[in-house]
């Protein structure tokens, strides 16, 4: 019985600490994500010289642990100041790992790539994302399975399926084009699909998925209880995934014409990869405008 009990207590604190992981990966890339796409963070990050990099995160650790005295990642509210620290020190490590990962899918970390190079990169870009770590709660805080005023809400009477279904997609394309937006003029998405091949392609549509199941579905944000319960066509989480990232590609597509960065002179592939390399962000952006809806 007690091996059971303690079995069981464990079970669910590696639980609770999977949930407070993904929660603070899913802020860092909602708010690290723009920063990502700028090609002068990368070259910054390829020349800084190690005292400064430890200056960079020494910096950034002063901002999170204050972060985390009031916000933080995880559920509880009453942090005290060793456990800020950490919480700080995990929440850097979760956005360079974040990071660092989505730098080797844009082929921006290769293995031709010096230590130096990517070191300074994954820091560079890590220092954002885990402000985002440590803002997760902020950003879209609440329960994981009850609306944000505690209590189980309904859906509207009057809430179709098809209204539910228009009001996902509106919702995914606002959040998609307010991410995107920014990024599609840049020259970054041309240099980023020049390096990328196929299979870096199909790594890159997984990643989008899973950002964005995780964001909605695991990461428990306000709104995750509804996105359960809702009525729509696509009401199971998995359809609803793949729906969001079919309409934030739908997004992208339209933002890179809209700015000439393509034309329908330019052969499929390079449509295709303009498209899935801009689907990145704006599949996160669409996934925050859901839970906002």
């Amino acid at each position: 019985m007690y091996k059971h009990t303690r079995k069981r207590n464990l079970e669910n604190i590696w639980s609770k600490e999977c949930n407070d992981l993904i929660r603070g990966a899913a802020g860092g890339f909602l708010f690290g994500i723009p920063l990502l796409y700028t090609m002068e963070v990368w070259w910054i990050g390829s020349f800084t010289k190690p005292p400064v990099l430890l200056g960079a995160i020494a910096s950034s650790f002063i901002g999170v642990f204050l972060l985390n005295r009031t916000e933080g990642f995880r559920k509880t509210k009453e942090i005290k100041a060793s456990d800020a620290v950490m919480d700080s020190v995990e929440a850097i490590a979760i956005g360079i790992v974040c990071a660092t990962i989505l730098l080797i899918l844009l082929r921006e970390i290769t293995q031709d790539t010096s230590l130096s190079e990517a070191v300074g990169k994954a820091i560079f870009e890590g220092i954002p994302f885990s402000l985002g770590v440590a803002l997760s709660r902020a950003l879209l805080s609440g329960d994981r399975y009850q609306a944000s005023d505690g209590q189980d809400t309904p859906p509207p009477p009057n809430q179709t399926s098809m209204n539910a279904t228009l009001a996902d997609i509106g919702a995914t394309l606002i959040g998609a084009t307010i991410v995107g937006f920014n990024i599609a003029p840049t020259d970054e998405v041309p240099m980023l699909a020049a390096a990328s091949s196929p299979p870096w392609q199909l790594a890159i549509i997984a990643a989008s998925l899973l950002i964005s199941y995780g964001i909605v579905f695991q990461a428990g944000f306000t709104g995750e209880g509804k996105r359960i319960k809702q009525r729509g066509l696509f009401q199971r989480p998995l359809s609803e995934t793949v729906m969001s990232y079919l309409v934030s590609l739908f997004a992208a597509a339209l933002m890179l014409w809209f700015f000439h960065k393509l034309s329908f002179d330019d052969p499929w592939q390079t449509w295709l990869s303009y498209i899935l390399l801009l689907g990145l962000p704006t599949t996160i952006g669409g996934a925050a405008g859901r839970l906002a809806v």
